[in-house]
């Protein structure tokens, strides 16, 4: 630097900056002193601004008996009727709010932070979903409760019952007879529900607690929290056979003894692969899977122009059912991890080869 300044004297500082590869800026800038850092100036005060007794008569005319109970907008309406002008509205809101003097007065109810369930089921009878819905009675004002209690991984309604009203100990006797049907023991099971009466009864609470089940609940007024309930409810309601009203509770059950004895064994369910509910309950999926590979194998073979993607291959049924899975996909994906069994061999001549013998497949010809 102090080559290019002795140098600048006498051919300038251009020249000077190009003989040491300087720019110029740098040239200029290291040549000034330093300034001496100066302290950041106050910031101005406004013209407008009220001084500090005018903030205090205003707050004192807020306070006072007469205008304690009013808003600022009445104060400064009646202020202005009497002659007398302090400030605006606004100001008024600004000097209450800097003594924290603006908010809701009256006492406002505090909602607890319910927690959002997050429950994964790999296997039947790791976690049951029940709920109760109303069934319409023969007259207006009459109905008939129907409690059912539903598998998430399998779909499969693992108990029900239908009685002429709600009652916490009809739900104890559910569950409890359900579970030792079931054969589950301590640890494997955790049941969900909504926060209905008798979900959240102690009566309940203290049956699950006792055989080691553990418990959740949706949150209020979230029905998304107990879906496969819901859903199931859905299937029921939306059958053609579904009555408008129920003659009377033998009716009801008769009607829900042959509806869920379909929808266990007939229905294929969307949600597990097309499999009915009780074959994904009692471990037949792989093999019901595999009949479904080599009926597909065999059409094929038979027309393979007419498969533009090559071999097909039946729906598969889900590794995991959720309630509520995390935001995180990654997360869930790792949490299902391993989980994944080997894939079925799903290759022409090892379908053809599953196949029962006694099953005659047709492919279809034009």
């Amino acid at each position: 630097m102090l080559a290019a300044i002795e140098l600048s004297s006498s051919v300038g500082s251009g020249l000077a900056c190009d003989a040491f590869d300087m720019p110029k800026a740098t040239y200029h800038r290291r040549r000034k002193p330093k300034l001496v850092e100066q302290q950041p100036s106050k910031p101005r005060r406004s013209p407008r601004r009220l001084t500090a007794e005018e903030r205090i008569a205003v707050l004192a005319v807020l306070h006072a008996d007469r205008f304690v109970d009013g808003s600022p907008s009445e104060v400064y309406a009646t202020l202005l009727d009497e002659g007398v002008y302090l400030c605006s509205v606004s100001t008024m809101y600004r000097i209450l709010r800097v003594e924290l003097e603006v908010r809701e007065r009256r006492a406002q109810v505090r909602r607890p932070n319910y927690v959002k369930p997050e429950l994964l089921a790999t296997a039947p009878n790791q976690v049951w979903s029940w709920d109760i819905t109303r069934l319409l009675g023969p007259v207006k004002w009459s109905y008939f409760q129907l409690y059912v209690i539903l598998d998430i991984f399998s779909r499969y309604v693992v108990g029900w019952l239908v009685a002429p009203r709600e009652s916490e100990a009809l739900a104890v006797t559910l569950l409890e007879q359900t579970y030792h049907k079931q054969q589950i023991g301590p640890g494997e099971l955790v049941v969900h529900a909504d926060r209905g009466s008798s979900m959240t009864s102690k009566s309940v609470a203290f049956l699950l607690a006792d055989l080691g089940v553990e418990k959740t609940h949706s949150r209020p007024h979230v029905s998304n929290d107990n879906p496969y309930s819901e859903s199931q409810f859905k299937t029921m309601k939306y059958r053609p056979e579904f009555p408008d009203r129920f003659d009377s509770i033998e009716h009801a059950r008769r009607f829900c003894r042959q509806f869920i004895d379909w929808y266990n064994t007939v229905h294929r369910h969307s949600g597990i692969g097309l499999l009915t509910p009780a074959v994904v309950h009692y471990g037949r999926a792989d093999e019901i899977t595999a009949r479904r590979a080599a009926v597909l194998a065999i059409a094929f073979t038979a027309r393979p122009e007419r498969f533009v993607r090559g071999l097909p291959q039946p729906p598969a049924q889900p590794l995991a059912a959720w309630i509520n899975p995390p935001d995180d996909e990654t997360a869930a994906l790792e949490r299902v991890a391993g989980l994944r069994r080997t894939p079925l061999p799903f290759s022409i001549a090892e379908s053809l080869a599953s196949l029962d013998p006694t099953v005659s497949v047709q492919a279809v010809a034009n």
